[in-house]
């Protein structure tokens, strides 16, 4: 049998440095199976017997410590950081827990020969590392440093994790610029100058800590990592030029690979679905998923290149042909000497190696159709198969090699009617792909731009994005947002829809509405915490405390739950004086770390004490943001969105009535919960225009 190595190399660096880097080190172990397997050297069954266990085995291993140590790192992590810049609270995406998962999960399951990137694992990773030095450290495992307890609100910790997204896309493509415009434009939902700066002084650190790593490893001290510099994919030709006959074409790459992108994001919501019914069947059910694609991947593998047939060296290649050893554009695979076989150079590569062979210069003669075709279909149907499995997996990678094997064969169609190569070609197939999958513009277009080191292509990159994300808009939404629907995210979008200019704020709020007195029977309130799930309780003065019956205020389930555990009890209703302060301080009532927060059942009081009153008026938000009941329902959503809120007091019109209406929480603003109050509207003419495709549902179906 042909040996298989193991991992080899340790965590030699600092945590910050190595979860960063790290993904680039499945190069040395896929590489190294690639060597041996690619020769062929032994027996055809022995050869996929090793390719195929050792593809297994680290899946397997992926699948099982992310299925039983840190389910939430399964994925890329993008959606989830992207939900929590949004506001939604998901602590446990942010666990040490998680980011051990996912530095040791990504390296497994890329080396695996699975179709999946690393850059959403390693925006994860980033983001990780930033909440876990927002909060000071982990209190459970004690690791915990108190001169970083400075972030005790969600906007600090918010910027933290921003520019920890940031810096994971510059490490992922060593993108500096670019990891800042795609926090910028993908991920953060606020943004301001100061964190401009913050973002781009994160990226800047990354980049240099990178450059200074890979001038170590090209000494050969790390294996494959580092090579080539910070540009991953140099694909400049000097001498070529393009005039107005090559823009047609590229408009077209651009229209095809909206189609491409929207289908794309439509099949993967549908294979996510089926995913979710699979994986609600228990953890027995998850690692068999994973284990099953990642035999049907190896299968593929292994035997599409046999479709190949093989192809004469080149005499004036620029690297020894067929490649004998780790990575090269000419693979030998079963073809005698002399000769190569270009499909299994694609495939017996990794996503860089493969992405590099796409892009090369002076390469127009290296592919056949036919093989370019079968690399292509592969591709975009693993990618949509292998993502959704446990174990963290990205989609950035898989969709850039896609979008270069289609762009490629169009090059390969179009042939001598363009003054562009066909490398030049795949650098706009996958910017086509990325834009009608991602829907983003600026930044990818930096990030193809710092991977490429072609300025010639700037104009046709731009016009490409432009046209993909037009067109596939038509169909339905980018691959974020629509991963996020999924998971159930109630994301809030930069728009209101077009109907909730037709409803006011009270049109929407739900009951019953839980009140607090301005002074309260302990009894009260915890009856209240424990039957509802609400984390905002307006407070209401009643007489003789007021004239009339007026809102005081909004006080948070946290607060009320500190106050209950320092027990700032009184046994008669009456206001409490400044003494009060004495017993608490601003970090008793401060933001709690990740996953830290008190709950009502861990409150213990005697029967004496729920007879006993409390003042809240001391602990209120007093000057709470409220909107009039009649105020327009896309007003109040952007009100809500643009300062960044968890609860909107609705006060009524008309004075003599209860001082609060109801809460507008971001879940009243979900399309599903307007819809479902106002079922007429979905049939209305208040819509955003799509281009509905009900004959290639049923088909799917």
């Amino acid at each position: 049998m042909v040996p298989v190595y193991p991992f080899r190399y340790g965590l030699s660096y600092t945590t910050l440095n190595y979860s960063l880097t790290s993904a680039d080190r499945s190069l040395n172990i896929q590489l190294n199976k690639f060597q041996h397997v690619g020769t062929l050297t032994t027996p055809y069954l022995a050869a996929f017997l090793v390719f195929g266990s050792s593809n297994l085995g680290l899946t397997l291993f992926a699948s099982l410590i992310t299925a039983l140590i840190a389910p939430e790192a399964a994925g890329s992590g993008i959606p989830e950081v992207k939900a929590y810049l949004n506001g939604v609270d998901a602590p446990a995406i942010f666990t040490l827990r998680t980011l051990f998962v996912k530095i040791v999960g990504s390296i497994s399951a890329v080396s695996a020969s699975l179709n999946i990137g690393k850059a959403g694992p390693m925006v994860h990773t980033g983001a990780c590392i930033a909440a876990i030095m927002g909060q000071g450290g982990s209190k459970k495992y004690g690791l915990t440093w108190k001169w970083l307890r400075v972030f005790e609100n969600d906007r600090d910790r918010r910027d933290l994790v921003t520019c920890g997204s940031a810096a994971g896309i510059t490490a992922a493509f060593r993108a500096p610029v670019g990891g800042v415009l795609f926090a910028f434009e993908e991920m953060a939902s606020w943004w301001r100058s100061a964190l401009l700066w913050r973002a781009y002084f994160t990226s800047a650190v990354v980049a240099i800590v990178l450059r200074a790593l890979i001038d170590v490893c090209l000494r050969d001290k790390c294996g494959l990592f580092g090579k080539g510099g910070l540009i991953m994919y140099d694909v400049t030709s000097e001498n070529i030029s393009y005039h107005l006959r090559d823009v047609p074409p590229v408009l077209v790459l651009g229209v095809i690979g909206g189609i491409l992108g929207s289908f794309y994001n439509f099949l993967l919501n549908k294979v996510l679905r089926l995913y979710n019914l699979i994986n609600e069947k228990g953890i027995a059910c998850k690692v068999i998923l994973a284990c099953c694609i990642s035999i049907f991947t190896s299968c593929l593998l292994f035997g599409l290149p046999w479709l190949a047939s093989c192809r004469s060296c080149p005499s004036d290649a620029s690297e020894p042909c067929p490649t004998i050893g780790r990575s090269g554009n000419y693979k030998k695979f079963q073809c005698p000497p002399g000769h190569y076989n270009d499909l299994a150079s694609l495939f017996f590569n990794t996503n860089d190696d493969a992405i590099k062979n796409l892009f090369s210069k002076d390469t127009d003669l290296e592919f056949h159709h036919l093989s370019m075709l079968i690399f292509f279909v592969t591709c975009f149907f693993l990618s949509i198969f292998s993502y959704g499995i446990v174990v963290p997996a990205g989609l950035f990678v898989p969709v850039i090699v896609t979008g270069a094997a289609y762009g490629r064969f169009v090059g390969m169609l179009i042939g001598s009617h363009s003054n562009l190569n066909h490398g030049l070609f795949a650098v706009l197939g996958s910017a086509s792909l990325l834009g009608g999958s991602m829907r983003m513009t600026v930044s990818l277009c930096v990030i193809i731009l710092e991977l490429t080191n072609n300025l010639l292509l700037l104009p046709l990159i731009m016009i490409v994005l432009l046209i993909s994300k037009t067109v596939a808009d038509a169909f339905n939404g980018n691959i974020y947002d629509l991963i996020m629907k999924s998971k159930g995210f109630p994301y809030l979008e930069t728009h209101a829809e077009p109907y909730m200019r037709q409803l006011t704020a009270g049109d929407v709020v739900t009951g019953p509405l839980q009140i607090f007195h301005g002074i309260e029977k302990i009894g009260n309130i915890v009856h209240i915490l424990k039957t509802t799930g609400h984390n905002g309780f307006p407070v209401v003065d009643e007489p003789p405390y007021s004239e009339s019956p007026v809102l005081f205020g909004l006080i948070l389930r946290a607060h009320l739950i500190t106050l209950l555990k320092k027990k700032a009890f009184s046994r008669a209703p009456a206001p409490i004086g400044p003494d009060a302060f004495v017993r608490f301080s601003s970090h008793d009532f401060a933001k709690k770390g990740m996953g830290n927060g008190d709950k009502i059942e861990d409150v213990e009081l005697s029967e004496e004490e729920m007879e006993m009153f409390i003042d809240l008026h001391p602990f209120t938000n007093a000057t709470p943001y409220t909107v009039v009941e009649t105020m327009s329902l896309a007003k109040a959503l952007i009100l809500f969105r643009e300062v960044g809120l968890r609860h909107l007091l609705v006060v009524p019109k008309v004075c003599g009535r209860i001082p609060v209406v109801g809460i507008l929480t971001r879940h009243d603003f979900m399309p599903e919960h307007i819809l479902g109050l106002h079922p007429l509207l979905a049939r209305g003419r208040w819509k955003r225009l799509r281009i509905q495709l009900p004959y290639l549902r049923k088909l799917i179906r």
